[in-house]
């Protein structure tokens, strides 16, 4: 596909992810010739953060005229508000995928590329998991509603290309973090939201509260990383089936390590963990395995790096920062 004219529509494209792609297409020489790219933002249409509109999907689609499509729009949050709200997450994120690939196959779009989660995968499972184990049994209770809504796009992929032969996939990267994450205390992801706890308790001089234990384990990975790999995936990738992008098993680690470096990237000391909170799924360590199969000299940024790199860049935005 190098050298062919595409038109790409990034969904969601204000979000963390879409705001990465962005810049490595833009900044970092990631646009080849013939390509065209438009990013969504919330301005443009309900699609970018709802979809719940068929027919403003269907508008956005008539004046883009895509041939390509990177679906990121979705309703996501924390742990604590998945909790909370899990019909909510489940009726919102069927309306969007839904409306994003019905609509892609009206229009005749080449190739969607969606974004899945890890948490889709079972609670109850062994590890590492992979793409093969997606519908091994139910998600963690926490987060039922998102997951069942995310897992339906593999369904959906898989019912495009048997009924009309449409090549769409979906990546699953796990914990993704970075610039113009959503760093808000309660909505925001682990990394993000610790950052601005950590950032407001050191400008206030009071101790950090970390909920939870700090004993569950995560992968991190960095936004650029994923938005380098998205264009792999947009470009090369000729599976339906999806692909984990995600740094090996190797690098999960636990969320205490994680403030830790948190904390020294934003000079603070004096967290404190509170474990009357839950701690979520403890593990969810995802084999990268099938990825580096593709890709094996691709090279991740370090944890401690980009943890840097996303607080220099929280605490210099933070006047715009999602918080």
């Amino acid at each position: 596909m190098k050298g062919k004219p595409m038109r790409v529509l990034v969904t969601g494209g204000s979000g963390l992810v879409g705001k990465a792609i962005e810049h490595v297409v833009k900044q970092e020489g990631g646009c080849l010739e013939g390509e065209q790219w438009t990013f969504l933002c919330s301005k443009e249409a309900n699609l970018v953060c709802s979809a719940r509109d068929l027919q403003q999907t269907r508008a956005v689609f008539e004046k883009y005229r895509p041939t390509h499509v990177i679906h990121l729009a979705a309703k996501v949050g924390g742990l604590y508000l998945h909790m909370k709200e899990n019909l909510h997450f489940l009726r919102d994120n069927l309306r969007i995928n839904d409306n994003v690939l019905q609509t892609s196959h009206e229009r005749g779009v080449t190739k969607v590329v969606s974004c899945l989660s890890s948490c889709i995968f079972p609670d109850k499972t062994t590890y590492p998991i992979d793409e093969s184990m997606i519908h091994n049994g139910p998600p963690h209770d926490s987060n039922f509603g998102y997951s069942h809504a995310k897992r339906m796009i593999d369904i959906q992929n898989r019912g495009y290309f048997a009924q009309h032969g449409r090549r769409y996939t979906a990546v699953i990267p796990t914990n993704v973090y970075g610039p113009h994450d959503n760093f808000n205390f309660e909505n925001g992801h682990v990394l993000s939201a610790l950052m601005h706890k950590t950032y407001v308790a050191k400008k206030e001089g009071t101790p950090l509260q970390v909920w939870g234990s700090g004993t569950p384990r995560r992968q991190f990975i960095y936004s650029l990383d994923v938005a380098r790999l998205f264009l792999w995936v947009l470009r090369e990738y000729d599976e339906i089936d999806p692909i984990i992008l995600s740094v090996g098993e190797e690098e999960e680690l636990p969320i205490k390590d994680a403030v830790e470096m948190i904390a020294d990237a934003l000079d603070f000391k004096g967290q404190i963990f509170d474990t009357s909170k839950s701690d979520g799924q403890m593990k969810k360590t995802a084999s990268n395995a099938k990825l580096r199969r593709y890709l094996p000299d691709f090279t991740f940024t370090p944890l401690s790096e980009g943890i840097k790199k996303t607080c220099d860049w929280f605490v210099n935005n933070y006047d715009i920062a999602r918080t």
